[in-house]
Order: C-alpha cells, then structure tokens, then sequence
C-alpha cells in the first residue's frame, strides 16, 4: 500500500467518524422531542466536556500502552454505541447520560490521536498543506451531518435515524483505523517527533513558558465561537424562520473550498498575520447574524463568511501549534491544543444555553463575535511581536 493510498483511507475513515460531531448540532431538535430545551442540550454537552477532557489528558498514556491507532480504532466503536443510545434516549435520564460519556470518551481519542499520528506522516515542510487536507476531510464530516440528517427528515424518516445511521459510519471508521496500524508504522517518517505522548503537569507548564502557549489559548476561543453559532444554529435558523440545512451546506462547502485553496499554503513569513485577518472576518459574521432579517441570502453569506474566517484559519493555527512546540513536546502539545479546543467545544455550550433561554440570541451572537475579536487580536499582536 502506497503513502498516498494510506493518507487517503486515513482521511476517509477520520471523515467517516467526524459526522459524529456534526449531529450534536441536532441536538436542540432531538431534544424536543422529548420536552428538552437548549439548556438541557448545554448540560448534556457539559458532561460530554468532562468525559473529553479526562479521555484527552489520558489518552496519551492509553496510547503509550496500547498503540495510537488502537486507539482510534476503539474510538469508532465507542462512538457507535454513543450514537446509538442517543437514537433510543426519551429523556434526560441515565440513558442520554451515558451516551454523552461514551461520545466525548471516544470523540476525544480521535481528535487528540489524528494529529499526532498524521505528524508523523509528514514532515515540517509539508505539515501546513497535510493538516489543511486533514481539516477538510474533517469539516465535510461536521457539515454534511446536518444536512443528510435535514434531508433524511424530509424524505420522512425521524432525526433518530440520521444518529443510527452515522453509528453505522463510525464502525466502519474505527476498522478502517485497526487496518492501517502496521502499513501507518511502515510509512511514518523516521525523522518526525516520536516522543512519549503522555500529558502531564510538568508538560503543560513546560508548553505554557513556550511559543506553543498561544495556540492553546487561541483555540479555545475560536472552539467557544464555532459551538455558540453551530451548536445552536437549528435555534438560530427557527426564529428566524429558515432552514438551517442552507446555513450548514454553505458553510460546508465553502470552508472545504477555502481549506483545499490554502492546502498548498506552507505557512508563509506571517502565519500569524493571515490568521489575525481570518478571524477579524470571523467576528465580522458573528455580527452579521444580527441582521439576517429572515433573509436567506445574508443567512448564506453569514455561512460564507464563517466558513473563510473560522474553517480556513483554523488548519493553519493547528499547524503553528505543531511548529511552535519544542521538538520533545509535539504530541504533548497536540494533546493540550486538542483539551483547549473541547473545553470550548463542550464546554462553551453550557454557557450558550442559558444565554439564549435567559437573554436571547442576539446576546449569545454579541458574546462569541466578542471572543472571536480577541482571538484575532491575540494572532495580530503574535506577528507584530515578531510571529
């Protein structure tokens, strides 16, 4: 088996699994149907943050012993069994519990795993342009969910099913991974960070005193921005009076349009520059949602918008992590990009529940374009700094 045949099956099986994330977009609406509203959804998610964060602290022990892409493997499966029980949940009890703990056990391997599996496939010349191809793979998971689940619906099958049928792909996923454990270790570049993965404390405050400290923190805040408009969009959409399957397959599109552009990017004398542009564009989309009016062409350019600053800026911010870290702490690093990342991911839902239910979503809106100015001031004042 060629690199490119094993990169090929690497992406299709991380696409396969990252449909998972996608449906918790749906949650609101599954929700209803058993009387749940957005604050349920943000305390389900919170659970589903504690069980991440856990898997993703010790995920790099787990894969010390047992092998990374053990791991992923048995991250498919564990995913499988999450989605399945979400399909016959009818209420916010030890059923739908379990579920949101199964899914960030097995949702944290594979997104803390991925990464450093796939640096060790490539070098630093060519790190950019694989992380933006392994974002995009990624993001047609997240985004198309929706939009097959919508689909589905409109064919006359229930929101259940869309869950079951995307358990089915996460089996597939996680077999796809057992079978590229030995062709994945023939390939890997001898020269790539092999280092130990466990994360410890010692190791987080080695990365926080290092470059690599602004990755961390900048990935929270754009996490935080992505849940507070994706998590949320089927309420968004609602009272507005729109479909969000629009929103979900312009975004989809265009940030795959955008992430392929920039796969041949390397990075560039002022990676942190472009990031800072990006994400001002991200801010700027935020606001915009303010003004949609019920109309569908600015809910489509508010999509559009999102995907250029948010789904392009972000391969690149993974990359500088990587480059930014010191050679002994890359999968350390990784791991701690990956735990910041779901403390906003899951964690940030919690906030936005009760921000809609108690405040409304013109305040939720306000709030992440907020955060998402930060965040495009904290990359601007990197590259002034010398970044």
């Amino acid at each position: 088996m060629s690199r490119a045949a094993i990169l090929a099956l690497f992406f299709l099986a991380v696409f396969l699994q990252s449909g998972t994330y996608g449906l918790t977009f749906l949650l609101p609406d599954l929700f209803a149907q058993f009387g749940g509203d957005e604050k349920d959804v943000g305390a389900m998610l919170s659970i589903t943050a504690l069980a991440t964060l856990a898997t993703v602290y010790w995920s790099g022990h787990m894969s010390d012993a047992l092998g990374r892409m053990t791991m992923l493997g048995l991250s498919g499966f564990t995913i499988t069994l999450a989605l399945f029980l979400y399909s016959i949940t009818t209420g916010t009890g030890g059923t739908l519990t379990m579920a949101s703990i199964l899914i960030g056990f097995g949702w944290g391997l594979m997104y803390t795993l991925a990464p450093v599996v796939l640096a060790r496939l490539s070098g630093s010349a060519n790190r950019v342009r694989l992380f933006s191809l392994y974002a995009v793979f990624m993001m047609a998971g997240f985004g198309l969910s929706p939009v097959y689940a919508s689909w589905l619906e409109a064919a006359g099958f229930d929101i259940r099913d869309a869950f079951r049928m995307v358990a089915i792909f996460c089996a597939v996923s996680g077999s796809l991974f057992l079978m590229l454990k030995r062709p994945i270790a023939r390939y890997a570049i001898t020269e790539a960070p092999n280092a130990r993965s466990r994360l410890s404390i010692v190791a987080i405050s080695k990365i926080m005193r290092s470059r690599g400290w602004l990755p961390v923190v900048m990935v929270c805040l754009g996490a935080s921005v992505f849940a507070g408009l994706n998590n949320f969009q089927t309420s968004i959409a609602r009272a507005q009076g729109l479909d969000y399957a629009d929103y979900f397959l312009a975004y989809t599109l265009a940030t795959v349009a955008f992430r392929l552009a920039f796969a041949g990017f390397s990075g560039g004398k002022s990676p942190y520059r472009i990031i800072a542009a990006l994400q001002y564009v991200m801010a700027a989309s935020a606001l915009l949602f303010l003004v949609i009016g019920g109309n569908q062409i600015i809910y489509i350019a508010c999509a559009i918008l999102f995907a250029i600053g948010y789904g392009a800026s972000y391969p690149i911010l993974v990359a500088m992590a990587a480059n930014d870290a010191d050679d002994d702490l890359v999968p350390q690093t990784l791991q701690l990009f990956s735990l910041a990342y779901f403390i906003g991911i899951f964690g940030f839902p919690y906030i936005a529940g009760w921000l809609i239910v108690e405040r409304g979503i013109p305040t939720l809106l306000i709030v992440v374009a907020i955060l998402a100015a930060i965040e495009a001031t904290m990359a601007l004042l990197r590259h002034r700094n010398g970044g």
